[in-house]
């Protein structure tokens, strides 16, 4: 071990027994460490609160949940210092290569760490170790902007742990060194630092607890305690009549809602209509119980009821609910039972009962979310999601951990049931499907009213445990900050792992509220990128908030260094606002993987038009002689290779799974033009080379291997390994437009040359999906203007000669010359070398920029939008624009095409949102 690494590692130690020092400065204990650095976070709260996402709360209750330096519920006024130490703590700089870098990232969702608190959405951290394992090393410095609830902490400090290591299928020699399926050594056994970031109190709150160190023993003795007081206290709460003067202990109570019939008037208590007695499924219609009427749910009308809210001091409409089931407990066996006199004088007990201690009443903020049980149940106010009952429960709770000195992690066993002790709780036969609604404040018409002081009993079971593993104070440290104004040291980041929100999927701020609302610290949502019309946010400013932060890492990640971006969203608007932002920042897309959830395995994809699937989203940020060299090659062609030849650098030389061989999306020439288009484009350079002279230049630059290009020393190892492959797997392609209509025919033909025939059936399935907006061109003429044809007047073309000697043993070891060969060759199709493709491309664009000179011509004179249109036509157009700076083309045309259509595109969308730029500038 190295000097260096042993000086890690007596940190490590430092922080955890005895004597604690921390940035320096030496502590008693951690007490004492928690008290000074609470007492300076409390002095620098005036000017902290001028930064950007400083949450909504009080400086103590801000203090409270803060365990700093490490740990502040809001942005971290140590972090650069926290890095600077843990640089000086690293050691020296070692020879950086990786490629892109796939797994599944819905891997370990089992795993008791990953179920231990819920969360909107979180990746777990088995999946994550699996990338930080591949794109990093001990000691380097991990960054996630949008850290939710902090897994990525968690796989980081993991990745030091062997046992974890070796459960996700590697193998560690005594050396410390990970070692792949293949028993290839690509990493080391080491904690790896992180920095994690949302701009949620409640996430914070969440991911501090999974990431600080936890005495198990302690932890469980303080529960123990608590929860004997709770239940000398509440356990009334919870009773109800088996037989005589036995009682039972309440498991959950069933409430329903009462509407009434739209043809008598007549009050109809759901359950009763609704529910089948012998199977308690629920109908989908059923009958008045008053005039016999057919109904359904829909057509029911709410019956509402003055009640007096003695927290508001008023009287307020709410929407009657009757209780209608118990389940309880007695000895051993479980009973279900209808509510007696019994029950309801309970109730009426509980409902005059005065609750002496502190629980939330905050207004509910106007949002997306919060309509519902606005509109449905006359919710305003967080407390009115709790029955009275379990509002005594949770009130008293919070009172008994308040000023204890494991406050913050006995406060987990609140949040850990704050939404499953609410009205959301949905009743379901069996627990089938039951519990809140994900994302949702939906109050169901039949509601489980659950014992919460068992719900904090069942939870404090596993909490102690599950979060016990090995942590030390100091690897990880935490913020309260927004991404578009990370404050931390330039270029001080290893690797970068996101989750982030993606358009109006989770309104994060609105759903956190009740969480939140307990913990007395609220989000600012000023900076949160979401789309929500509440907060007033679309397509654009949700993209304006992605590419600020995109900025802010791009900013502080080391050159060289990778971003991993995981994508769930159906909408392609969405995928490519998050493109758009990640190359407008400066990052370059290296590889964009979908996930075949049947199979468990990736396959990289060309087109997003329809995002189905989870994406992963590997991108690097270029190194600084690169970035230099092309700057004074700006308006030479060598600026374009140049760019071509540092991103082959960076990508996979051979992709096989299962003997299948891969072809490797971004080393096709398509797109590697793409990439090298939209760099220049986002920089708001020309292009220096048109698409015909870059397919001569690649083929003449670069060894080509089964289409794709490849640098003089990595081309030897890609032949190695694909002689030991039998299949080669074409990309995944969606059939959306003319452009991928073109690269659908060109891997049939890659494939083997074949007639017009042989193409059209397949054609014309793949071909379905085509937009309504697409003025697709036949096949006939997808295949004169990109292809070559062999007529059988003369030598056969090597293309077609290698596939008929190959495939048919009658003609094998014959002359090109040959009339069997010119016969059985006669009227395939081919696709051409570069040479004769270059020729093919220069006549294809003359030929779609007479098309889109005839859309400017349709367009003068009148506001109407372009209803049909080849995409290709306006792609090229805005492209020779481009080229001549005649960015009011771009912006007029494009404001004339449907807006979902630039959206979608990521071609399109480039062009237009820099011309827009530029006109503004």
């Amino acid at each position: 071990m190295s000097e260096k690494m042993e000086q890690a590692t007596l940190f490590e130690e430092e922080v955890t027994k005895g004597p604690v020092t921390c940035l320096g400065l030496t502590f008693k204990n951690h007490a004492d460490r928690r008290e000074y650095f609470r007492e300076e976070l409390r002095k620098k709260l005036p000017e902290l609160k001028k930064v950007e996402g400083f949450p909504i709360g009080e400086d103590e209750d801000i203090i409270a949940l803060s365990d700093p330096p490490f740990y502040t519920v809001c942005p971290n006024p140590w972090i650069d210092q926290i890095i600077n130490n843990w640089s000086e703590l690293e050691d020296s700089i070692y020879e950086y290569k990786r490629e892109p870098f796939i797994a599944d990232i819905s891997e370990g969702k089992t795993d008791i760490i990953y179920k231990t608190h819920g969360y909107h959405t979180k990746v777990p951290h088995k999946a994550i170790m699996r990338y930080l394992l591949h794109y990093t090393n001990p000691g380097d410095v991990i960054l996630d902007g949008f850290s939710g609830t902090g897994m990525t902490g968690v796989a980081a400090q993991m990745c030091g742990e062997e046992k974890v290591i070796k459960e996700l299928g590697y193998s560690i020699n005594e050396k410390g060194e990970v070692l792949d399926e293949n028993n290839n050594i690509f990493s080391k056994v080491g904690v790896r630092r992180s920095v994690l970031s949302d701009l949620s109190p409640a996430a914070y709150f969440i991911a501090s607890n999974f990431n600080k160190e936890i005495n198990q023993r302690k932890l469980e003795r303080a529960i123990n305690s608590i929860l004997s007081e709770l239940e000398k206290e509440c356990k009334w709460l919870y009773k109800t009549k088996h037989n005589g003067d036995s009682f039972g202990n309440v498991n959950y109570t069933v409430w329903s809602d009462v509407f009434y019939c739209p043809e008598c008037n007549h009050e109809l208590v759901f359950w009763d209509i609704a529910v089948k007695p012998s199977t308690q499924e629920l109908k989908k219609e059923f009958k008045c119980l008053n005039c016999d009427s057919i109904l359904n749910k829909r057509n029911l009308q709410r019956v509402w009821e003055p009640i007096y809210d003695i927290s508001l001091k008023k009287v307020t409409e709410v929407a009657k609910q009757k209780l209608v089931s118990i389940n309880y407990t007695y000895g051993s066996k479980r009973f279900e039972k209808a509510p007696d006199d019994d029950d309801y004088e309970l109730l009426k007990k509980i409902d005059e009962y005065h609750i002496d201690n502190w629980f939330p009443q905050d207004l509910l903020p106007d949002g997306y979310n919060t309509l519902q049980p606005k509109n449905s149940h006359g919710i305003s106010h967080i407390h009115q999601f709790y029955t009275k009952r379990s509002l005594i429960v949770l009130s008293l709770f919070y009172k008994l951990v308040e000023n204890h000195e494991l406050r913050n992690e006995l406060l987990m066993l609140l949040t850990g049931v704050a939404f499953s002790t609410t009205k959301l709780y949905r009743w379901t036969p069996n627990y089938e499907g039951g519990g809140p609604l994900s994302g949702t404040y939906y109050i169901p018409a039949l509601l489980r009213e659950i014992s919460a002081l068992d719900a904090i009993k069942r939870f404090a079971k596993k909490v102690p445990k599950n979060l016990s593993f090995k942590k030390l104070y100091g690897n990880v440290c935490l913020s309260v900050s927004t991404a578009t104004n990370l404050q931390l040291p330039n270029e001080s980041i290893d690797y970068i792992f996101i989750d982030p929100p993606f358009g109006g999927n989770i309104m994060y701020s609105e759903l956190n509220f009740l969480w939140e609302s307990w913990l007395r610290v609220k989000t600012d949502n000023k900076s949160e990128a979401i789309m929500n019309d509440k907060q007033q946010k679309q397509l654009n400013e949700y993209q304006s908030l992605m590419t600020q932060s995109f900025e802010n890492y791009y900013k502080v990640i080391k050159p060289g260094r990778w971003i991993t971006v995981e994508f769930s969203n159906s909408q392609s608007s969405i995928w490519n606002a998050i493109r758009e932002a990640m190359e407008r920042a400066g990052f370059i897309i290296a590889n964009v993987s979908a996930l075949n959830k049947k199979q468990g395995s990736f396959k990289a994809i060309t087109s997003t038009t329809a995002v189905k699937q989870d994406l992963v989203i590997s991108a690097y940020k270029p190194k600084m002689e690169n970035i230099e060299k092309m700057q004074k090659e700006i308006n030479t062609e060598e600026s374009s290779w140049t760019f071509v030849r540092q991103h082959l650098e960076q990508l996979p030389k051979f992709i096989g799974v299962k003997g299948e061989a891969q072809v490797i999306a971004e080393r096709t020439p398509r797109i590697l033009f793409d990439r090298m288009v939209a760099y220049h484009v986002q920089r708001g350079l020309p292009v220096p080379i048109s698409s015909a002279d870059f397919q001569i230049g690649i083929a003449q630059r670069f060894p080509m291997r089964d289409g794709m290009a490849f640098l003089e020393d990595q081309v030897a190892e890609y032949d190695k390994k694909r002689t030991l492959v039998k299949e080669f797997s074409q990309l995944s392609l969606f059939v959306s437009d003319e452009n991928s209509a073109i690269e659908w025919i060109r891997q049939q033909l890659m494939n083997k040359p074949q007639t017009r025939q042989d193409l059209h059936p397949n054609f014309m399935r793949e071909i379905q999906h085509i937009a309504k907006h697409e003025l697709l061109p036949e096949l006939d003429d997808l295949l004169e203007q990109n292809f070559l044809i062999y007529h059988g007047e003369e030598d056969v073309p090597s293309q077609i000669h290698g596939y008929l000697s190959t495939n048919y043993k009658d003609l094998r070891n014959l002359d090109k010359s040959d009339p069997r060969l010119k016969e059985k060759g006669k009227n395939r199709w081919y696709v051409p070398d570069p040479n004769k493709q270059a020729d093919l491309e220069k006549l294809r664009e003359k030929s779609l920029l007479r098309e889109f000179e005839s859309y400017k011509t349709e367009i003068e004179g009148n506001k109407k939008k372009l209803k049909q249109f080849r995409t290709e036509a306006i792609r090229t157009g805005f492209k020779k624009a481009w080229s001549e700076k005649d960015f009011e083309t771009i912006v007029k045309v494009g404001e004339r095409l449907p807006e979902k259509v630039i959206q979608e595109d990521d071609k399109l969308l480039m062009y237009f949102d820099q011309a827009q730029i530029r006109i503004g500038m």
